[in-house]
């Protein structure tokens, strides 16, 4: 029975000290939650936090000055549309596009076929002179004479501008908007550039030098002596000659339809009208 009573011998070595206090004793082990939340984190967290805010700002102030451009182009074009003013991209040649063309979206489609057949005299005039060049170079290298070079660089450089702004612009836009005084101007620079094709192929030694041009005649003369120079001037008065006839048709197919349009009448009243007011 007294075995049942006796102490046990690791009870002393046992003894809690935090017995009774109610208190729970510190983990020593256990990692300081403030101290790894205090070692520098905090400061670069927040600092990273004011970098985000800095950048969406400038996000957004960028947002807002896209949206006002774009706005503004809206109402400008808006603007440009109530007013007929077409706002006109570049996209031709698709390679490096310095003009607007469109035929297939912007002309009616019964007139766009003979814009096409315009178009064609266009580039064949650049064609011609191009050719007019190399001829020429040639008599030049063969005869000597610098001039007649000069003058076809002179046809090239004011020939493929000026055709494309002063006549098939003009077409084009006529055909388009169905504008009288459009018709008009086409009609003349139209019929210059007829007539400098006509006399091209030609090219009598009057006006322009002889040989500058690769016409009939300079091409006569030029077969008994070099023949490679004479036969690349048979050459470019035959593109000459196929771009006068091309630009007959033309020309012919514009006044048909300018005439059946009532464009005609209305051009007619219209000059009548501006007669009688400057008569006023």
């Amino acid at each position: 029975m007294a075995g049942r009573y006796d102490r046990n011998p690791r009870e002393d070595d046992e003894v809690n000290p935090f017995a009774g206090t109610g208190r729970v004793p510190p983990a020593t082990n256990s990692p300081d939650p403030a101290g790894f939340y205090n070692n520098g984190s905090v400061d670069i967290s927040l600092d990273s936090a004011a970098d985000l805010k800095q950048k969406e700002k400038e996000l957004q102030g960028k947002e807002a000055e896209l949206s006002r451009r774009e706005q503004e182009l809206k109402r400008k074009a808006d603007a440009a549309g109530r007013a007929g003013i077409a706002l006109e991209e570049k996209n031709w040649p698709p390679f490096f596009p310095i003009i607007h063309h469109d035929i297939a979206n912007e002309i009616p489609i019964h007139l766009q076929r003979l814009q096409y057949v315009a178009f064609t005299t266009l580039l064949g005039l650049y064609a011609c002179l191009l050719w007019n060049i190399i001829a020429v170079t040639t008599a030049w290298i063969k005869e000597g004479d610098a001039t007649i070079w000069l003058l076809s660089i002179i046809y090239f450089i004011l020939g493929v501008p000026g055709a494309y702004v002063l006549w098939y612009r003009t077409l084009y836009r006529a055909f388009r908007s169905e504008t009288a005084f459009r018709f008009g101007w086409f009609f003349l620079f139209y019929s210059l550039h007829l007539v400098f094709c006509i006399f091209a192929a030609v090219a009598p030694p009057v006006v322009f030098k002889g040989k500058s041009l690769t016409g009939i005649l300079p091409a006569i003369d030029l077969i008994g002596k070099q023949i490679l120079v004479g036969v690349f001037y048979f050459i470019g008065f035959g593109l000459f000659c196929f771009e006068s006839v091309l630009s007959v048709w033309v020309i012919q197919q514009v006044y048909m339809y300018f005439r059946g349009s009532g464009k005609a009448a209305e051009m007619k009243q219209a000059a009548t009208t501006g007669a009688l007011r400057a008569a006023i």
